[in-house]
């Protein structure tokens, strides 16, 4: 059985949570990244969890 791909369509009425900015979509990592709150939220199973506790904070790169 295939994990569920993202939909990068529905990314273009996601916004972050936090900050109301956009994400990003990094399919490397299957993560919705926000510049603008330094965090990036996983996506499981093909759905985005977009909970700050559930978000992993950015490098400093």
């Amino acid at each position: 059985m295939s994990t569920p791909q993202f939909d990068r369509h529905m990314l273009e009425g996601l916004v972050c949570p936090i900050t109301q900015g956009v994400l990003s979509y990094n399919s490397e990592t299957q993560e919705l990244v926000s510049k603008s709150a330094r965090l990036a939220f996983p996506i499981r199973d093909g759905i985005p969890i977009l909970l700050e506790d559930e978000a992993r904070p950015l490098d400093d790169d």
